[in-house]
């Protein structure tokens, strides 16, 4: 059930070693995997030799302050700026939204990438590791852009993960830092945080990504750790049937719940079916924690495998790929190919 992080640009002896694992599910790239796009369909190959079926590879391709591909990629502009254009242009900003999922999901694909955990579903109100992550602080707004953003990857041929359920964006801690604690009802987190994830869950999201944010009016444990979060909430109230992944337990918002054997212990209780140990600094020790652990089942996580993908050469022969890369890309100031 585990989705890791592997150190370098290249497949170690130990890198492969881990892959080899039965309870691990995936491997997500970050930054310090990426050189140039060549190097990283090189290195997607090479995972792809050691784990041929029943394994998903994901990155964190938002656009914005979270790009982790950027050189021979679309440069993307944060969803921010998405949000700006529908406060005087409704009708644009969701034909932008569609696009900008578009090229981003078509792009990663192409190199043989399953998954962006993508897109954020959270309010822009405040949040210091959101920010700009968000399309805007209006649930409405958030909700008729999220739908927008699901679409375009879908014509893509990738599934969504939304994410922080239950809502990160209006509480002010970084949860990679520090504890946070919101301490609104539940009513008030529904006619709000959640109305998007709601609206998302309904039009057939495949996965959703929680939060390691504490919600005490509904539940003395973090969301990713929460039977009721997961369980009565997500699954029961909501109606959703994907697959749930926990957010990186290597994360300071996460410590509390005891080591790493305890987190990805409480994780599974709580009804996750796939848990992020992003740092290869834990990842030896999540997969002795997991030794007896099975994997995510295949039909599961076919889920996040997606549409069979273009070939990049096919995908960069597309003049309405152009006429896309213009549009999105003239959103941000600092953007480019």
């Amino acid at each position: 059930m585990l989705i890791i992080g592997i150190p370098g640009k290249t497949l170690t002896t130990v890198d492969r070693a881990w892959l080899a694992q039965p309870q691990v599910s995936g491997v997500i790239l970050f930054s310090r995997n990426f050189e140039h796009r060549q190097q990283v369909a090189a290195l997607i190959e090479a995972i792809r030799e050691c784990r041929p079926q029943d394994f998903v590879v994901c990155v964190d391709q938002e656009g914005g302050p979270v790009q982790r591909f950027r050189d021979g990629f679309t440069r993307l502009p944060a969803l921010a700026r998405i949000g700006e254009i529908h406060d005087r242009d409704p009708a644009l900003a969701v034909a932008l939204a569609e696009e900008h999922a578009w090229l981003m999901a078509s792009e990663m694909r192409a190199i043989g990438v399953d998954i962006s955990f993508a897109p954020v579903a959270d309010l822009a109100r405040g949040n210091r590791a959101i920010g700009e992550r968000a399309f805007h602080a209006d649930p409405l707004v958030v909700s008729e852009l999220l739908l927008a953003y699901l679409r375009g990857m879908r014509i893509a041929g990738m599934a969504a993960t939304l994410k922080h359920f239950p809502g990160h964006g209006s509480v002010a801690e970084d949860t990679h830092f520090d504890a946070a604690v919101d301490p609104r009802p539940l009513d008030e987190l529904l006619r709000t945080d959640l109305l998007p994830f709601a609206d998302a869950v309904t039009a057939g999201a495949e996965a959703v990504m929680l939060a390691h944010v504490l919600y005490p009016a509904v539940d003395g444990r973090a969301a990713g750790f929460s039977p009721v979060w997961i369980g009565e909430v997500l699954r029961e109230r909501m109606g959703f049937r994907g697959l749930v992944v926990g957010d990186d337990i290597g994360m300071a918002a996460a410590e509390g719940v005891g080591g790493i054997a305890a987190r990805i212990e409480a994780h599974r209780q709580a009804g996750c079916d796939l848990v992020l140990a992003c740092n290869p600094s834990i990842v030896a020790e999540a997969l002795d924690a997991t030794a007896q652990v099975p994997a995510c089942p295949a039909g599961r996580l076919a889920l996040l495998q997606g549409a069979a993908p273009q070939a990049w050469e096919a995908l960069v022969d597309n003049p309405q790929r152009d006429s896309f890369i213009a549009r999105v890309t003239a959103l941000d100031a600092t953007a480019r190919v």
